[in-house]
């Protein structure tokens, strides 16, 4: 990993991904929903037949947003001039002039509705893959019960996924929250490279639990989650009995065998400009081994514990502004942040070659 912190342009993530907009709920049908994604100002809107369709947010004509336009079937018109926009993206009616020139067009984006986000892709639309999209657990899973909510940043995107990917902080930032102990920092968690993504794998045996799962006898606690491109965080943990992790020789449980605390949380960051982000997760216990009251109870801890997080990293950003070449010094945590940043890197320059050659 290299000691420069990171540059904070955009060119510096991944744009043949898929990233979060929205929860599905936060979409009224034919009501234009507005975000900034890698600094490209994007609309959103479902149709009344249901479709979904995306494009650039802004006018070809005086720049206007198109998300204080109007849906019109599959088309949206932009109220300033009245231009109107098929789901292409391109200008199929300008009123008061019958010729249309072949240029007015705005971007479109490919974008899906599963899991219960709103998932968008930021590069070239005819290539966006929706098997690259990750499996994350939507309201629709039958074995959940789960809450959701968002943040916003006032930080690099890239802070926040840095933040996720070492949880060695657990056991500082959430003392009071998740009441985590000193074991995230005393010890390292199992790290493998996947091919779009980083998974990590923790005992912690003979414990108590944390705050979110208390135990009254002593039991051993299993985590692993999956963070995977372009910021996405997918976990599941639960407690198991004593001795459960030295008979397994330390390898991962089966789900079906946790006495409690079974649950599973999904996490996703994007980056809207080069210095804010917004940060999206949903929280819950498996059916099994809770109920709504304690979905509520965990969303109340999840709502300190991010914004514990919030404070932070946000000073950290800040801390960043005002040093002169800003340098980092890595750790022995930093090994699933430095595989994952990596592979950003990687396949941002692979996206840089490709957009090169198109252009060529």
């Amino acid at each position: 990993m290299s000691a420069n912190m990171p540059n904070t342009a955009m060119s510096n993530y991944a744009r043949n991904a898929w990233y979060v907009a929205a929860w599905s709920q936060e979409l009224t049908v034919e009501k234009p929903f507005a975000i900034s994604i890698l600094g490209e100002p994007v609309v959103i809107w479902r149709t009344a037949s249901g479709a979904l369709h995306a494009l650039e947010d802004r006018c070809v004509h005086r720049l206007a947003p198109l998300s204080l336009g109007r849906c019109e079937g599959e088309k949206l018109r932009c109220m300033y001039h009245g231009l109107l926009f098929d789901a292409a993206g391109k200008v199929v009616e300008i009123p008061g002039q019958e010729l249309i020139p072949n240029h007015a067009r705005v971007k479109r984006y490919a974008v899906v509705d599963r899991h219960s986000w709103i998932w968008v892709w930021m590069g070239d639309a005819d290539a966006a893959d929706p098997a690259l999209i990750p499996p994350a657990v939507g309201f629709d899973d039958p074995d959940y019960i789960l809450g959701h909510g968002h943040l916003d940043y006032a930080a690099e995107a890239r802070l926040i996924n840095d933040n996720l990917l070492d949880f060695s902080h657990l056991s500082y930032v959430h003392a009071n929250s998740f009441g985590a102990g000193p074991q995230f920092a005393q010890s390292t968690p199992s790290v493998i490279p996947l091919e779009r993504g980083v998974r990590f794998e923790r005992w912690i045996p003979n414990t108590m639990g944390m705050s979110n799962r208390k135990s009254d006898t002593p039991i051993d606690s299993w985590q692993s989650y999956d963070f995977l491109v372009p910021g996405v965080l997918l976990m599941w943990s639960a407690q198991y009995p004593l001795g459960t992790a030295e008979k397994l020789g330390f390898a991962p449980p089966a789900m079906e065998h946790a006495i409690a605390g079974l649950n599973f949380t999904s996490q996703a960051v994007t980056p809207m400009t080069d210095k804010t982000s917004r940060y999206f997760f949903s929280w819950g216990p498996h059916r099994a081994h809770g109920d709504k009251k304690m979905r509520d109870a965990m969303m109340g801890m999840a709502g300190m514990a991010f914004a514990e997080d919030k404070v932070m990293i946000e000073a950290q950003q800040r801390v960043i502004d005002g040093t002169v070449d800003p340098r980092i010094m890595p750790t022995s945590h930093d090994r699933g942040v430095t595989l994952f940043n990596r592979l950003v890197k990687k396949l941002a320059e692979q996206d840089g070659s490709s957009a090169a050659r198109d252009a060529a």
